[in-house]
């Protein structure tokens, strides 16, 4: 009787992961596990299963929708997303801004947690093209906020083209914060957008060191344009339910990483 369920249940657990990920978009193979109920070994080998059927795509230490290496999620999905992973990542990373630093900060649900974090910070000039990292600052009285220029691009509330870029030319600041949409020591930050990409780079490269701010279902997974070179990375902030053999790779490349610790995961 056991052997006679156990197709079913198996059968049944696949649907639940494939659940799981069109709900998310990408989901690293921790996450399912414990969703689930089974273990990472078991999840592996459905999400192999569920690839030969062409209902996801594996990626390192996760599965995603079939083509979403190129697919660019609204804000509003991805800002309701791990938000106390986001929020843990914001407090930490906040503690590598030193008075009397200039930043540069891009767009991103991830962020906008941080730029609240900066609020009470006096003597900083946060150089971003978010509409939403700025909105976050205005009430800020310690911070001074430059704005790009640009054209809106409306899924993150950011300004993108030639004016933002040409904008960026020429500065120098101590630090740039940014996010994207995926992470991994084979090609460091990326993005689904061109446009975005562009600007992401021009706001790294102004900057003295880059600081990646990704949460777990970001570590390992890889989307169409590259943004940042993984040498180029010097430090991630991450949080503890990231996959730590795809952290310790990311380590090889000469990022120091960091890893917040949730609220949650804290039992409090």
């Amino acid at each position: 009787m056991a052997e006679e369920n156990r197709p079913a249940f198996a059968a049944e657990r696949r649907e639940r992961i494939l659940e799981l990920v069109r709900a998310n978009g990408t989901m690293s193979l921790r996450d399912i596990a414990v969703k689930v109920r089974a273990s990472e070994v078991t999840v592996r080998r459905d999400v192999r299963a569920l690839e030969a059927e062409g209902l996801v795509d594996r990626r390192r230490g996760g599965a995603a929708l079939p083509g979403r290496i190129g697919h660019e999620q609204s804000y509003a999905g991805k800002s309701e997303q791990c938000a106390a992973e986001k929020a843990a990542i914001a407090a930490s990373a906040a503690r590598l801004v030193r008075p009397g630093d200039a930043v540069t900060i891009g767009p991103g649900s991830t962020a906008e947690a941080f730029a609240r974090e900066l609020a009470s910070h006096t003597d900083l000039t946060v150089v971003t093209n978010s509409l939403r990292v700025a909105d976050a600052l205005l009430n800020a009285a310690g911070v001074e906020v430059v704005m790009t220029g640009g054209t809106l691009h409306g899924p993150i509330r950011a300004l993108v083209g030639g004016a933002a870029e040409q904008f960026l030319d020429g500065l120098r600041v101590n630090r740039a914060f940014l996010t994207g949409n995926g992470v991994s020591a084979d090609r460091g930050l990326s993005t689904p957008n061109p446009a975005v990409a562009s600007v992401d780079r021009a706001l790294a490269a102004c900057a003295e060191e880059v600081i990646v701010l990704a949460d777990h279902t970001k570590i390992g997974a890889d989307t169409m344009v590259p943004t940042v070179a993984p040498e180029m990375i010097a430090h991630l902030v991450t949080d503890n339910r990231a996959d730590p053999e795809v952290l310790m790779t990311l380590e090889e490349t000469g990022a120091l990483v960091h890893v917040a610790v949730v609220m949650d995961a804290r039992g409090q």
